[in-house]
This record gives structure tokens, sequence and C-alpha cells, in this order.
């Protein structure tokens, strides 16, 4: 009879402490959010974390959306080309970069490299007690570490989705006309006749909830992080492969929500 009931124990555990785990960065980040509204603001931090996120994210973002331009190119020609549709590769790699491409990819990059480092820093100063250490200098730690984060990857983010879908349609139009041989002009054409504002819109809210996400993780693992070094990387892994799969996860929901027929 244990045999039987020894999994389905250890599957109701393992989703009791799923349950826990939301439920606690639900609110964390509500916290979170509650200071910003609140004063003061330490609008240095907010920079910092803004240039860190935004710049520094730049180079890795942009190569990842030209060679996806790319690629999309190469593999919609290779299809389409078995049914003679040609022409609507232009319009496939403007709304693949666009709508899906362009935020995933680049909060997926992001994820791996600013949530990284935001748990990190956060949880190198939790272990090292300099978490405790504000409250002493009468700061919260939520108000200084965690709030100005959210913010910066909120507003860090879509900016960096807005030229990683100009350079994905670069890399597409590229590769089109210099490998595939179609022609600029009708290139061009083509794909301003297929993006509407809106599928640019959605792109940027979806980079908005990815920002968010990302730096309530990597804060997040950052700021409960436990047992000194080895917990630090514990803390880091969790943060990069969470926000990994809320982003997602929220991909899908937004997607269906905006785009459901």
């Amino acid at each position: 009879m244990n045999f039987v009931l020894e999994p389905i124990a250890a599957v109701g555990r393992a989703t009791l402490a799923l349950i826990r785990k939301a439920g606690a960065m639900s609110l964390f980040g509500m916290a979170a959010l509650s200071h910003l509204v609140r004063p003061p603001f330490y609008w240095r931090v907010f920079f910092t974390s803004l240039i860190e996120i935004a710049y520094f994210s730049l180079p890795v973002v942009a190569l990842t959306a030209i060679f996806s331009g790319g690629v999309i190119a190469l593999q919609s020609y290779t299809g389409f080309s078995q049914y003679h549709a040609q022409s609507a590769i232009a319009s496939i790699v403007v709304l693949a970069v666009v709508r899906e491409l362009g935020p995933v990819l680049a909060g997926l990059m992001v994820a791996g490299r600013v949530g990284a480092a935001m748990a990190a820093e956060i949880g190198t100063m939790r272990v090292t007690d300099q978490v405790d250490a504000l409250w002493t200098l009468s700061t919260d730690p939520m108000k200084y570490l965690v709030a100005p984060r959210l913010l910066a990857g909120t507003l860090a983010l879509p900016f960096l989705v807005l030229i990683a879908d100009i350079l994905g349609v670069m890399g597409g139009f590229a590769v089109s006309t210099s490998k595939l041989g179609f022609a600029p002009d009708a290139y061009i054409i083509n794909t301003l006749a297929a993006v509407k504002p809106m599928d640019v819109i959605v792109g940027l809210v979806k980079a908005a909830v990815f920002g968010f996400l990302i730096a309530l993780m990597g804060c997040y693992h950052g700021y409960t992080s436990r047992g000194g070094a080895e917990g630090v990387g514990s803390a880091t892994t969790s943060a990069v492969v969470g926000a990994s799969i809320l982003l997602l996860a929220f991909d899908y929901l937004l997607t269906d929500l905006f785009f459901a027929q």
C-alpha cells in the first residue's frame, strides 16, 4: 500500500511546495511594487540598473536578433518554395520577429545575463549580512535593492525588444536580398504591408512583462538566498531557470490574450 501512496504523496508535497513558492514570490512582488509609489525612491540605483540592463545587454540581444531574422528567412524559403509562396517570406519574417522571437529571445538573453547578475549580487549581500546592515542604516532593503531594479527591468526590456525587432527584420532582409534573390524594394513593401502597429505594441507589452518577471526572479532568489557561496550559486541558477520558464508561460498567456479569435 505504501508503494502506491508514496508517489502520490511525493506529487502532493511537490505541488504544495510549488504553490507556496508562487505565493511567496507574488507577495514579494507586490511588496516591491508598493515601494514604487512610496517615497523615497533611489534614482541612482534605478539609473545604474537601467544602464546595466539596457546598454550592456544590447550587444548580445542585437546579435541574437540579426541571426534569428536570417535563419527565419532561410527556413521560410526552404518550406515555402515547395508551394511557390516565396512572396510571403517578408511577412513571415516581420511577424515572427515582432510578435514572438523579438520579445522571447531578447527576454531569454536578458534572463541569462541580468537575472543571474541580480541574483548573485543581492544573494552575496544577503549571505554577507549587507542586507541586514541596511536596516541598521534606516534603509529598507526592498525599497533600495528590489524596487528600482523591478522598474528598470520593466522599462529596459521594451527598448531592447524594439532594437531587436529592427535588427531581426534587417537580418531577414539582408539574407533575402543577398542570398535568396529578392528585390529590395519589393521586400520592403511586403514587410510594411504585413506589419501593423498592434503587432509592435503587443511585442512591447510582452517585453515589459518579461522584464518585470526577470527582475522579480533575480531579486527574489537573491534576496531569499541562504547558505553562503553555495546558496548564492543555487539562487543564481534558480533565478535564470525560473525566469525562463515564467517567460515562456506568460508568452503563451499573452499571445492567447491578444491574438485569440
